[in-house]
């Protein structure tokens, strides 16, 4: 991979994103070779590879995910069996069930899903979730002490549990049955529970290994059902939509598993039969695509490999506009209002809790808004200095409320580009707070790192939780800066950018966007496409809304101008753009009155090389020579398709030969025999760079 960082120049009131970008090595010769199977265009074709998907039977698997064969969950999950059994009994004697669940999405739709299949199946079933403000994360004490005294005999949680050693061996001298559902990373210990079912327990090679505990809690009331002969279409199409709405809203990967029952569940959605997720959708504007699109899907569906639904969502519907206001209720409010959301069958008080869900989350987007301000000003005051030793940002305030200062992490990593860990205090002598890592950082890894100066604490690779008494605040912030220097490098400390391929603006257009949807669903480990364009002209822009920037920007090939509409959300601070810019993007469709068209969304923009500078107003060929390891070299930059290329020729005739802008460029004698060469490697990068700053020179005089 190259990663490139925006340059350090620009106008002395110019300020920009704080990026490294990373572009996908392109592979032209693979990705040709795929269009033989897959009958997609070339950019497409490099978006798969990207993904890891470089042979014919891997593209079919990929893009016929909806006929995945999956081996039986009984095969690959140890205590599936014993669970079952469990619950079989519990359900057939009428004992008391008790759901332990938690004050996520993700928690939330694991017990929504298990508190409708066991009532389907006949179970006597309640549930209880403990406080995010008073006690945190996880069965605890209170809630099994509560359980027994209610005559439960049978204790199920689901997305925790998996680190609750002592509140599970206290049900267990109670007498009770614990069969624990979660998905987070494994301690050292585990408790004493009569079944354990997480995917982390299981076969690295399993399908299943990266489902969020909400696909647990799905295996297991399908299990269920089928074992008892109840596996009826109505129970398993709304036991599917639960599990689609949890697994997107908690950043599950839409890989595997996954993505073969995610992609079914949003075509689910749309015309869903609970009352809970039609009134979500409709109070939060959400609206399916599939609309008429003429020819296109139907050339779409004549491949093999590709078939198009007519009417469904995509991720993004749950993880921007349904799964903040379910997770604003956990966040700030009482979860119990969701649990009644996704569990009435009353449209009246669905459409009731949906009201209260939007109210809440419009609070939560409020104190995101406030604590956010408040946290950048005390970095930009107190931290900013010192983050390139530190290598982390720790930051504790009084009063801010713990439900939302984990979306403040997320946005300051975004910021800083630096792990963040954040706190609030709870009383003079406890601090409650939330971590959120980059990619080169293992958050659960830093806080066992830290264990010894900790209260309780979880979480995984990229997010975490934790608490710890306030005068282990300094010792803390020492810790994790040295766990940080150990695993961080310097160029590590920018928000990294990841950029699939280059594009033209002349090919972005609505049949390449629907051509997309062989992708879908997109999320985590399965990312929406990201494309770069070098060289763009900025010719409108303004401030809209909440702090976003509008433009249109424009790129000139073969003597046409091609202009496309573009976004930038939350860019205040960089308010005006540079008038030329390289930029990074995502595609998005925007129905108006009844029309469509792409604009972009903007990701990433950084300056022009200057070779793109020096050369745009001069006619080519520009030619000179340079001495580069005590050898002359001819240098020049021509023009060649839709870009200049700069060319490189040795004493013995070879040239190298790279579009500007490009990663990979050929290398040979003539351009039929070339090979394909990754120019960011330093033997290729220095004399390019000599080169340039040789024609750069040679332009100025001109």
């Amino acid at each position: 991979m190259l990663e490139q960082s925006t340059p350090e120049f620009s106008r002395p009131h110019q300020r920009l994103p704080h990026q490294r970008w990373q572009i996908s090595p392109q592979k032209t010769e693979v990705a040709q070779k795929l269009a033989e199977t897959t009958n997609l265009p070339p950019l497409i074709n490099q978006l798969l590879i990207n993904r890891g998907i470089e042979t014919p039977e891997q593209a079919q698997a990929f893009l016929n995910s909806g006929y995945l064969e999956l081996p039986s969950p009984l095969d690959d999950f140890p205590d599936l069996e014993i669970s079952l059994e469990l619950l079989h009994k519990a359900i057939a004697s009428q004992e008391k069930i008790a759901i332990c669940g938690d004050y996520d999405a993700d928690g939330m739709t694991s017990t929504a899903l298990l508190l409708r299949s066991l009532r389907w199946l006949g179970a006597q079933v309640d549930y209880a979730i403990p406080s995010r403000m008073h006690e945190g994360y996880g069965i605890n004490q209170r809630i099994i002490e509560e359980f027994h005294s209610e005559g439960v005999g049978l204790i199920l949680t689901v997305d925790n549990g998996i680190s609750a050693f002592e509140p599970i061996a206290r049900a267990r001298e109670l007498g009770l049955k614990v069969i624990i559902t979660d998905h987070h990373d494994i301690p050292q210990q585990l408790p004493p529970a009569h079944a354990i079912l997480n995917p982390k327990l299981i076969r690295e090679s399993s399908p299943y290994r990266g489902i969020a505990g909400v696909g647990v809690a799905y295996i297991l009331a399908v299990s269920l059902a089928q074992k008892l002969g109840q596996a009826h279409d109505d129970i398993l199409t709304s036991m599917l939509e639960l599990f689609t709405l949890g697994t997107i809203a908690d950043l599950a990967p839409l890989t595997g598993v996954n993505r073969h029952w995610v992609k079914s569940g949003l075509q689910q959605l749309p015309k869903s039969k609970l009352p809970g997720v039609q009134a979500l959708i409709q109070m939060s504007g959400v609206q399916s695509t599939g609309k008429d699109t003429g020819n296109t899907l139907e050339k779409l569906s004549a491949s093999p490999l590709l078939r198009v639904s007519a009417s469904t969502l995509k991720p993004e519907d749950i993880g921007f506009r349904l799964g903040p206001r379910i997770n604003a209720i956990g966040r700030i409010a009482d979860p119990q209002i969701v649990i009644e959301l996704l569990t009435t069958d009353d449209m009246g008080i669905a459409l009731e809790r949906a009201m209260q869900c939007e109210g809440i989350n419009r609070q939560r987007q409020e104190m995101c808004a406030q604590i956010e301000q408040e946290a950048i000003e005390i970095v930009e005051t107190e931290y900013l200095t010192s983050l390139q030793q530190d290598r982390v940002l720790v930051i504790v305030q009084l009063n801010w409320h713990h439900g939302v200062i984990g979306i403040v992490a997320s946005r300051l990593v975004e910021r800083y580009g630096v792990p963040v860990f954040i706190g609030t205090y709870e009383d003079e002598t406890h601090i409650r707070g939330s971590a959120r890592g980059i990619p080169e950082f293992h958050v659960f890894d830093a806080l066992e790192y830290c264990q010894d100066l900790l209260g309780k604490f979880g979480g995984h690779k990229a997010a975490g939780g934790f608490s710890l008494p306030s005068q282990n605040l300094d010792a803390l912030r020492s810790r994790l800066s040295k766990f940080a220097n150990k695993c961080l490098e310097p160029q590590h400390l920018k928000p990294l950018l990841k950029i699939d391929t280059q594009a033209n603006l002349n090919q972005i257009h609505l049949q390449f966007y629907q051509q997309l949807n062989v992708l879908e669903p997109c999320g985590i480990d399965n990312p929406d496409p990201v494309f770069w364009t070098p060289n763009v002209r900025v010719t409108e822009q303004q401030t809209v809304g909440k702090g976003h920037i509008k433009l249109t920007l424009s790129q000139t090939l073969d003597g046409l101008e091609y202009k496309i509409k573009a976004i930038a959300w939350r860019w205040r601070d960089y308010f005006p753009l540079p008038p030329r810019l390289d930029i990074a993007y995502k595609l998005r469709e925007n129905n108006f009155n009844g029309n469509s068209t792409i604009e972009l969304e903007l990701l990433g923009v950084r300056l022009p090389s200057y070779s793109h500078i020096f050369f745009a107003t001069h006619s080519l060929p520009l030619r000179t020579t340079i001495e580069y390891n005590q050898r002359q070299y001819t240098c020049g930059i021509y023009n060649n398709s839709s870009l200049p290329e700069l060319r490189i020729g040795n004493p013995d005739g070879k040239i190298l030969a790279v579009p500007l802008g490009n990663t990979i460029g050929l290398l040979g004698t003539n351009r039929q025999e070339a090979t394909e060469v990754d120019v960011s490697q330093p033997q290729y990068n220095m004399i390019i760079q000599i080169a340039l700053q040789a024609l750069s020179e040679l332009s100025a005089e001109l």
